[in-house]
């Protein structure tokens, strides 16, 4: 006779499925659903949230726009003049159409200043950057292997590399004492420690131009982190998603041209344990186009990455587009060097409103947003003080920032600003709701001045108090992600 317990329940789930490792709780994916909530709306919903955690890019749709209107054929699906749809429409190799590979290794190529040369051969086409970074990790690393990587960093990392693979991340801690930069120490202390949690360190992965700290990693810093993985015989992942918005000196510096200039690289097998994860979604603006791409000069590499792609393949479609507006060598010159002054131009008008509130902001050189110290206005100097800011910046004032805390930030009062998904006066908007909440608080410059000296400007809606910031019940559904 058969005994069973009435209450015991079959799993029906596996225990990927049901485990609560995919790290949608962190504050930064929670400041998400807030503001999916409420969004902002200058006419329908001017009490909304502001969206200021997504770093988008959406300050020159136009040039594009532009483009296709110029060029009907790209998005008609032809190829002069002739249809191309039953091409497209069928199944396509998942190395990639030859077109849209040559033309996207020119245009990588093109924003490093054509100091770096990219070989087609050696690009893997994946459904976005977060597609690349976790092939990456599966092709470098097994379940329980480590990466290094410097803080503060993006915190879909938590996602994108340890959620499915069951790699692990080490932290190599940086401070504000030099503005964040990686030192030998600090990568000396990471690998210790994990060493002593018994992991092998599989590599180190950074994003240059940083996320979210918005500043390029200069030459010198490269050549530190290309020393120090050469010295532990490991790989080195950059992640470059941001090299086409460097809009000030010190210019990108790609880690290849770094691994290029190295003595002795192909004779220590160096060249074949760097590699570079790229996509459209920053650069371009197209995170809805889901197009990334490994590069990697490791044949290995190249063959188990492309055989993982098929996973997360980008559709002939968008490569046909693609391969078209990126073979207009005119076009990609003009909108690199448009899209990188718009990016500035906004950017100023972020920190110097910040800088009129009275909130710190770090020196920076690219990416789609700001770096800010808002310990100011925190009533500790503790991460406790930080989340309590965080809440009443959310919940009260009705913009959604990144705390830094979700970028494993080791320094309280830091936090991420976006500025490149909203228009110039939606960021007035925002900057004036900030300064009248640091004025209230008593810890700000009088509101009323102005955010940059001129006249004062009236806000569209009240900040005091938002009825909506009282029914906040955290949610369990999956937060989009912005890579």
């Amino acid at each position: 006779m058969v005994s069973m317990v009435a209450d015991e329940k079959p799993q029906l789930l596996s225990k990927k499925a049901a485990c609560n490792s995919h790290g949608q709780d962190s504050s930064y994916f929670l400041g998400w659903e807030e503001y999916e909530k409420n969004p902002y709306d200058p006419v329908a919903n001017p009490g909304g949230i502001i969206q200021m955690g997504l770093a988008e890019n959406q300050l020159s749709f136009d040039l594009l726009e532009t483009w296709l209107e110029a060029n009907p054929d790209a998005l008609g699906l032809r190829r002069g003049g002739a249809s191309v749809f039953r091409e497209l429409a069928l199944f396509q190799d998942y190395h990639g159409m030859p077109d849209f590979k040559n033309a996207l290794a020119r245009f990588m190529s093109e924003q490093r200043g054509f100091r770096v040369a990219f070989d087609p051969s050696n690009i893997v086409l994946t459904a976005g950057a977060t597609s690349a970074n976790e092939a990456l990790v599966f092709c470098l690393a097994d379940h329980g292997d480590a990466f290094l990587i410097p803080t503060p960093y993006y915190p879909g990392f938590d996602r994108d590399l340890k959620w499915r693979t069951g790699a692990e991340i080490v932290p190599v801690h940086c401070t504000s004492a030099n503005g964040f930069r990686v030192t030998r120490d600090a990568l000396d202390d990471a690998y210790r420690r994990a060493q002593k949690r018994r992991l092998r360190v599989k590599g180190v992965l950074i994003t240059n131009p940083s996320n979210p700290l918005g500043t390029t990693s200069p030459r010198a810093d490269l050549e530190l982190l290309v020393d120090f993985v050469a010295a532990k015989g490991i790989h080195l992942v950059s992640d470059e998603i941001y090299s086409g918005t460097a809009f000030a000196e010190p210019g990108f510096v790609s880690v290849l041209e770094v691994v290029a200039a190295r003595g002795g690289a192909a004779a220590d097998g160096l060249s074949e344990r760097v590699h570079v994860v790229y996509s459209l979604s920053k650069d371009l603006g197209l995170p809805g186009f889901r197009v990334g791409a490994i590069y990697s000069s490791n044949a290995a590499v190249v063959s188990a990455a492309t055989k993982m792609s098929s996973f997360g393949l980008v559709s002939s479609q968008t490569q046909h587009l693609l391969a078209s507006l990126l073979g207009d060598k005119d076009f990609t010159r003009r909108y690199i060097a448009e899209n990188t002054r718009r990016i500035k131009e906004r950017r100023d008008q972020l920190a110097e409103g910040l800088r009129a509130i009275g909130i710190e902001v770090l020196e920076g050189n690219a990416g789609l947003f700001c770096w800010v110290r808002m310990g100011s206005l925190m009533r500790s100097q503790s991460f406790e003080g930080e989340m309590e800011l965080w809440k009443k910046v959310v919940f009260e004032v009705g913009l959604n920032i990144s705390p830094g805390s979700s970028c494993h930030c080791r320094e309280p009062g830091w936090f991420r600003v976006c500025f490149a998904n909203m228009s110039a006066k939606t960021l007035d908007v925002a900057l004036q709701r900030l300064a009248a909440f640091a004025e209230a608080s008593g810890k700000g410059a009088p509101a009323r001045r102005g955010l940059a000296g001129g006249p004062a400007r009236t806000m569209s809606c009240p900040v005091a108090r938002f009825s909506w910031a009282n029914r906040l019940t955290p949610g369990s559904t999956d937060r989009k992600a912005e890579r």
